[in-house]
């Protein structure tokens, strides 16, 4: 399908899609996270401990489950932020065809690659240099913790495949 000059014109090329992409992907990866570990298999928390270092964060405990239930919402409330910033950058960047933006290989590759970058973070500096909860606690979870950083390294390494492949054929979507 031909781009012509006068509708390349009208989309925001894949360089500038970059940080609102990466927010959102972030934002996104947040949420997953939240949502789906956190709040619907009950994994664990934001400061689910297992071990001595934060004992009145154990969620075994009324008052750890409070002091969870706080720092998750306030987990929730910086993925909303990141959601909105996104959006908002989007906006920013985007010309008239929104629509073909939102269809954008380079968007979504860029919101890959960002929910990625945030999971590689969570899983590097909060389960192996904090050790402030684990994916899966149990005698297997650095097993747990390994694959969600390979999980993660592929979202960041297909994101980045995704928004070049738009790139490399010439046009932002």
């Amino acid at each position: 399908m031909a781009t012509t000059a006068r509708e390349a014109s009208t989309v925001a090329p894949p360089a500038s899609l970059r940080l609102p992409g990466i927010v959102l992907g972030v934002g996104l990866g947040e949420f997953v996270d939240g949502i789906l570990l956190h709040q619907i298999m009950r994994w664990y928390y934001l400061l689910d401990s297992n071990g001595p270092d934060l004992p009145y964060a154990h969620p075994d405990t009324v008052t750890g489950l409070r002091m969870n239930s706080v720092w998750d919402g306030v987990f929730h409330a910086m993925c909303w932020l990141s959601l909105l910033t996104g959006l908002g950058l989007l906006h920013a960047r985007a010309t008239r065809n929104r629509r073909r933006i939102w269809a954008s290989r380079a968007l979504w590759g860029w919101i890959l690659t960002g929910w990625g970058l945030f999971n590689l973070v969570d899983g590097i500096v909060d389960h192996h240099v904090l050790g402030i909860h684990h994916i899966h606690a149990g005698p297997r979870q650095l097993w747990w913790d390994i694959g969600y950083l390979v999980l993660s390294a592929l979202l960041v390494a297909g994101g980045y495949l995704l928004q070049r492949s738009a790139r490399s054929a010439g046009r932002a979507v």
